[in-house]
């Protein structure tokens, strides 16, 4: 069975710079879009970014447009999320999950397989 791990989350000061993984054991991602979601205390999960199978469509939301990078290694079963020029407002637990398809509407139900999410804060 897919499982998806998430990496690469700590604590970074405004302005600064991450990059999550999320890994994939179980099965190879050639054939999975994957998406990255983030929710922070009192608020719903909400998309960031996703990346369709192949890696040739990508969709950010635009809080994060310009800001984030998703990429994807099908060999590496790893999917990537460049994050620079970090804000308070940045700060969330995020997640990766599983879907058929990337569209510019991040549908959660549509998402199939979640990891378990990495904690990102954003603070001085």
């Amino acid at each position: 069975q897919l499982q998806l791990v998430e990496s690469g989350g700590g604590l970074v000061q405004p302005g600064g710079s991450l990059r999550l993984s999320c890994a994939a054991s179980g099965a190879t991602l050639d054939y999975y879009a994957i998406g990255w979601f983030r929710q922070a205390p009192g608020k719903e999960r909400e998309g960031v970014s996703c990346i369709s199978s192949s890696g040739g469509t990508t969709h950010y939301a635009d809080s994060v447009k310009d800001r984030f990078t998703i990429s994807k290694d099908n060999a590496k079963k790893t999917v990537y999320l460049q994050m620079n020029s970090l804000e308070p407002e940045d700060t969330a637990v995020y997640y990766c999950a599983t879907n058929w398809r990337c569209i510019s509407k991040f549908i959660p139900s549509e998402y199939a397989y979640w990891g378990q999410g990495t904690q990102v804060t954003v603070s001085s």
